[in-house]
């Protein structure tokens, strides 16, 4: 019952959002209320929501309601997303021929990263983890070590305070001077491991994507069971990540041009 309780309200409020989108002007409760079928009181508790979540905001003088710029970066970020999916698919299905293995696109959301599309190898050795629209953290991954790569030692640390240093296996580092100083070797190194650190008997490289403006947007892993994932085999990987990850963002880089 909880969940059929949280999914109509979860419809509700974008219903909200929806009708605020089409009005030229802010809009009173109780208008909202009625186009709706909506008792004013419920309206008034999920603009309240939508309002911390600063999605909405509302006129002092007229107590009416308007969308905010919010909606429109996350718009944003989704053309940016869609965008980037389909500029570098065939740069990882390339990537995944050569290598022989499975590959993953990821990008980072809410501190996050969030796996956008990816190329099963001949074993199909994909995790669970890292099926498209599914999020890991960024501390215990490949892919997530380049994306930290976008913030200053401060503000890992805040990252860090807020979401902690979860640990998924004995591999994964739980310590935040570690992790710092590892993220230094990640940034001169251009490549990023996770070291079974997010399971057992599977290891991921990775290569950071940037765009003109210098930061990480994205990053590409190739994943392999751990006892593969060596010698020249680990090394072929490693050059053609490089490689790869800088074509995609060159590509990138161009656009501001």
């Amino acid at each position: 019952m909880s969940q059929l309780k949280s999914n109509f309200s979860a419809i509700k409020v974008l219903q909200i959002i929806e009708l605020l989108a089409e009005e030229v002007s802010p809009v009173r409760v109780k208008d909202i209320a009625e186009k709706l079928a909506m008792p004013t009181a419920t309206v008034s508790r999920f603009l309240k929501t939508l309002m911390e979540a600063r999605y909405i905001a509302k006129d002092p003088e007229s107590n009416r309601y308007f969308l905010t710029y919010r909606i429109l970066k996350v718009g944003e970020r989704v053309r940016i997303n869609t965008n980037l999916r389909e500029v570098i698919k065939p740069y990882l299905i390339d990537l995944t021929e050569s290598v022989g293995e499975s590959g993953c696109l990821a990008i980072e959301m809410d501190h996050m990263a969030v796996y956008i599309d990816a190329v099963e190898g001949p074993d199909r050795m994909l995790r669970t983890l890292q099926r498209i629209g599914r999020s890991a953290p960024l501390h215990s991954t490949g892919v997530g070590k380049n994306l930290l790569l976008n913030y200053s030692p401060e503000e890992i640390t805040k990252i860090v305070e807020n979401k902690g240093l979860p640990s998924l296996t004995n591999n994964t580092i739980t310590n935040l001077k570690e992790l710092l100083g590892l993220l230094e070797k990640v940034k001169m190194d251009g490549i990023a491991f996770d070291n079974e650190e997010c399971e057992i008997g599977v290891r991921c490289i990775a290569a950071p994507i940037y765009n003109f403006e210098n930061e990480v947007i994205a990053s590409l892993s190739i994943s392999a069971p751990t006892a593969r994932m060596q010698g020249e085999h680990e090394e072929n990987i490693i050059a053609n990540l490089k490689a790869t990850a800088a074509r995609v963002s060159a590509i990138f880089a161009a656009e501001s041009h």
